[in-house]
């Protein structure tokens, strides 16, 4: 016999709850590792430069999307870029990643180059010797640190002694070129501020239109389609144009024949106005006056299709003799 809810322990009822609740709250935190939620294996790649990859951005093996970048983080001389691939795809032990450009917008995804035999095993890192990014400042700087130690400091010193010498006697059109050149610098230097707020203000405005591609793709079809039902309608346009010229002079040739019988008919007319605001006064006073016998004449053949009327005195009335 089965005990009714309410007679239960409290106690025991409370903790399998809690247990419940830490279970979902757990499911919660790992659902991205759930096979049936989240799914795919997550992997590790190694950058010296991030180049402009961000997390969400997507993952492709030759140009097909297979996941999404998980996070993009600094880990000691070098950034660690957390992945996940969804689909079955398989890329060998030797497997190369690189950061490539998606959009001329900026819009960046992480290329995956299989190489090797097997399947790299989950959560596997992708060292730096087999990684790429679109630019490294790394190498940047060392190749300058290169080619400054080829520099002949001596006879680069000599050339600027030289420029010196004859520069010293230049005329005074060029020093005020030179004098010019340097106020630029400066006032450009003193606009940095508005340049960098120009330049993240650009920023956004790309990141819009990246994110609005497909609209705009969309409204330039659709302009086509309008452009080309125009040119299809080209014979219809063309006509109802002459059709309304042609009107517009039938129009106009009316007007000009008609315009000597309008003439005496408005000159009448006008006639006829004034002399009804001469008489004004007379016609309403007319019209009061006759709204009393409307109001009897009204109310003796409203009972039918007959009246009884009497005229006094007519004929006269004998009077009797005395």
């Amino acid at each position: 016999m089965s005990v009714p809810f309410r007679e239960r322990n409290p106690v025991i009822v409370g903790a399998v709850s809690l247990a419940v609740i830490a279970m979902m709250i757990l499911a919660a935190f790992k659902a991205q590792d759930l096979p049936l939620i989240g799914g795919g294996d997550t992997y590790y790649a190694a950058f010296s430069e991030a180049g402009g990859l961000k997390a969400n951005d997507e993952v492709r093996i030759a140009g097909v999307r297979v996941g999404k970048v998980e996070s993009v983080e600094l880990d000691g001389d070098h950034v660690k870029v957390a992945f996940r691939v969804d689909t079955s795809s398989q890329f060998g032990d030797q497997t190369q990643a690189a950061i490539k450009v998606k959009t001329l917008l900026g819009a960046m995804y992480l290329s995956l180059e299989p190489a090797g035999s097997g399947q790299l095993s989950a959560g596997s890192e992708i060292p730096v010797e087999r990684t790429s990014s679109p630019f490294d400042v790394v190498d940047a700087f060392s190749g300058l640190a290169k080619t400054s130690e080829q520099i002949n400091t001596d006879q680069l010193a000599k050339s600027l002694t030289t420029l010196a010498d004859l520069t010293r006697n230049t005329p005074e059109e060029f020093r005020s070129a030179l004098d010019g050149v340097s106020r630029l610098s400066s006032n450009i230097a003193s606009r940095d501020d508005q340049i960098n707020t120009l330049l993240k203000n650009l920023s956004r405005v790309s990141t819009v239109l990246d994110a609005r591609d497909q609209d705009i793709v969309g409204l330039m079809k659709d302009s086509d389609v309008l452009f080309r039902a125009l040119v299809q309608r080209r014979e219809a346009v063309h006509n109802l144009l002459v059709s309304t010229s042609t009107l517009s002079k039938e129009l106009t040739a009316l007007v000009k024949q008609s315009r000597a019988d309008l003439k005496p008919a408005l000159t009448h007319l006008d006639s006829v106005v004034a002399v009804l605001n001469k008489n004004e006064d007379n016609l309403d006073n007319s019209l009061r006056l006759m709204a009393p016998f409307y109001r009897v004449f009204a109310n003796t053949l409203g009972n039918g299709p007959w009246f009884d009327t009497y005229i006094q005195n007519l004929p006269p009335v004998p009077q009797a003799g005395g």
